[in-house]
């Protein structure tokens, strides 16, 4: 399941929530062509990979957690755990997004 983001605090919450999983977290538009291609991957992947906790930061909306993690285009993808940063990327490629998660799934 793909939990929405308020905002900063709810981000650190959710964080907070996730102990020692491996966060997903999808930084997003609603005006965003590329975002809605994507997201339909994401929502699948989130179903499939329950060992994994998957965000959706809606930059209009939680514009400070998009601040906090310097994100500048959408959609971009951070994979954290524990807090620390494991890795991202930007722009809308569904295979490379189901390769990270595979890959950070098994962590």
């Amino acid at each position: 399941m793909v939990k929405m983001v308020d905002d900063l605090d709810d981000f650190k919450k959710q964080m907070k929530n996730a102990g020692d999983k491996v966060v997903v977290v999808d930084f997003t538009a609603t005006w965003c062509s590329p975002c809605k291609m994507i997201a339909p991957i994401f929502e699948e992947l989130a179903e499939k990979y329950t060992n994994m906790v998957f965000l959706k930061v809606d930059m209009d909306e939680a514009e400070d957690v998009g601040e906090e993690y310097n994100v500048t285009s959408m959609p971009t993808f951070i994979f954290i755990k524990n807090t620390k940063e494991l890795e991202r990327f930007c722009g809308a490629n569904g295979d490379k997004l189901k390769a990270k998660v595979e890959e950070f799934s098994k962590q």
